[in-house]
């Protein structure tokens, strides 16, 4: 229970009973919850939807689930996805500038507007799929992107000496967080079908490597940034990979 109120505490704005003294190991247990996390999430934003789709219209209802889904989550991983943005055009190459940026608490025109692409895109993306009634299928992104910071956490170093995200690194049970990583995606392939777990993997592995990539030859690793801005991204993968999954359903792929 204590991994699990860390997760949350640390994902989420839900409310949890204070934890005083947590350890490295806390936070490093605490990974395994967080998939549990996105899943609770996406509970959340499908119940919203099957609701709201009595009394509102797509458009409507997803500006809503986007303001909800910001909200409470603090706007932790668009916080990272910003920092990320700065210091990538600011860094100039060199990693310890692109390292320095990511502390400045201020936001430069790079945050602004890929915080605001990204945003938009969910939002459209958001649109499509309520268009379509299915409203329960909005489990999936914010799980699969919760999975994927974890896993992006297990296969890359840390790229700083020390911080929470050390923590995190030197401390997780791996082979505990490869079981449940494994399942939730056995799950996934075991109840979507085919065509949506094509459309989704499509999207979300070469996304995933890509950013990686991106991470390591410029930081020689990530940070609690460049894991949160990847998890943003990976969400809008998945609403990406569901809305083609739709599209060819409905054009008779």
């Amino acid at each position: 229970m204590k991994a699990i109120i860390i997760a949350f505490l640390f994902l989420t704005r839900f409310p949890m009973p204070r934890i005083e003294n947590i350890s490295a190991a806390d936070n490093g247990r605490s990974l395994g919850a967080f998939p549990l996390v996105g899943l609770v999430i996406g509970l959340l934003l499908a119940a919203i939807a099957w609701l709201g789709h009595f009394l509102l219209p797509p458009i409507a209802l997803a500006a809503l689930i986007l303001v909800v889904w910001v909200f409470i989550t603090g706007g932790l991983h668009l916080d990272g996805l910003a920092d990320s943005a700065d210091a990538w055009l600011g860094g100039y190459g060199n990693r310890e500038r692109t390292l320095e940026i990511m502390k400045d608490p201020r936001c430069g025109s790079a945050a602004v507007m890929t915080v605001s692409c990204l945003l938009i895109f969910k939002f459209s993306l958001l649109v499509a799929l309520l268009e379509t009634h299915s409203a329960w299928w909005l489990v999936l992104p914010p799980l699969l992107g919760r999975c994927a910071s974890v896993v992006l956490m297990m296969i890359t170093p840390y790229a700083r000496a020390s911080g929470l995200g050390a923590d995190f690194n030197s401390a997780m049970p791996r082979k505990s967080l490869w079981l449940i990583i494994s399942g939730v995606a056995i799950m996934c392939a075991l109840f979507l079908p085919w065509i949506f777990t094509l459309a989704v993997t499509l999207c979300v592995i070469p996304t995933f490597f890509g950013l990686r990539q991106l991470m390591i030859s410029r930081l020689n690793g990530t940070t609690g940034d460049t894991a949160g801005a990847l998890l943003e991204i990976i969400e809008a993968a998945v609403l990406f990979g569901l809305t083609m999954g739709f599209y060819q359903t409905l054009t008779g792929f």
